[in-house]
């Protein structure tokens, strides 16, 4: 066992709003886990405590590394800056040696199928590669975990398919560890090894599905009468923790 990041016993309250309540969670290194739950329930919360970005009220967070990857629901790209720039960009901040940077940022972008793009700036990019660049310049730091506050939710949804098999081949590539919140069951299912359910407010995870597929997946799975049977028993525990 090689954990990523554990949550032991986490509660999290904002005043008088108690938004967790004893999240127990464990991610394992090579592990991608999806995670569904009610509009409200903390799970964005979950991944801003995953990312340090802010303290639980009690429990603990143990995290092997502090390189962590934040994939967030809007690209937020810099407009004057080009596809390029925007994937250096972390690099210039940790102050990785220029060629070193160039070399990281010139594979990440063929990965994500950006490097014929990488002059164009943000303003002619279509959504779909606005957030390939925002993935891309996540992985320039090679990080051991990503969170990904659901990324694809603005995206159309041919557009979203398409995100969602190009992460899973990016995830049999680089079998980086991930947390991915989405509100689609479809997607949570497609994209993960493992599946959670949060209850309604205060968020706490009701439910755990083991996801049986291979990775790298194929796009055909969604139509196989095995993945329409899980995905309804993931939609029957999300409408019981609502």
């Amino acid at each position: 066992m090689d954990p990523v990041i554990t949550f032991a016993d986490v509660t999290k309250s904002f005043g008088v709003i108690d938004a967790l309540d004893t999240i127990r969670l464990t991610i394992q290194k090579g592990e991608f886990v999806s995670l569904l739950g009610p509009s409200g329930c903390g799970k964005s919360t979950v991944l801003r405590l995953g990312s340090g970005l802010i303290e639980p009220t009690s429990g603990a967070i143990e995290r092997s590394s502090d390189n962590i990857g934040y994939i967030f629901q809007e690209p937020t790209l810099m407009p004057w800056r080009t596809v390029w720039k925007n994937v250096t960009f972390l690099g210039e901040l940790e102050g990785l040696p220029r060629e070193e940077c160039k070399r990281r940022a010139e594979e990440v972008l063929e990965l994500v199928g950006l490097g014929e793009y990488r002059h164009l700036y943000p303003l002619a990019l279509s959504g779909g590669m606005k957030m390939r660049t925002s993935i891309a310049r996540s992985m320039l730091l090679d990080p051991d975990l990503f969170l990904f506050d659901e990324p694809f939710g603005a995206l159309d949804q041919i557009s979203r398919a398409r995100l969602n098999e190009e992460l899973c081949s990016l995830f049999s590539e680089r079998h980086f560890a991930g947390l991915f919140v989405t509100h689609s069951v479809d997607e949570a299912v497609f994209l993960a090894s493992r599946l959670l359910v949060m209850s309604k407010r205060p968020g706490r995870i009701v439910a755990e599905f083991e996801i049986p597929y291979e990775f790298p997946r194929q796009p055909e799975i969604r139509y196989e009468p095995e993945f329409a049977v899980l995905a309804g028993e993931v939609a029957a525990a999300l409408e019981q923790g609502s």
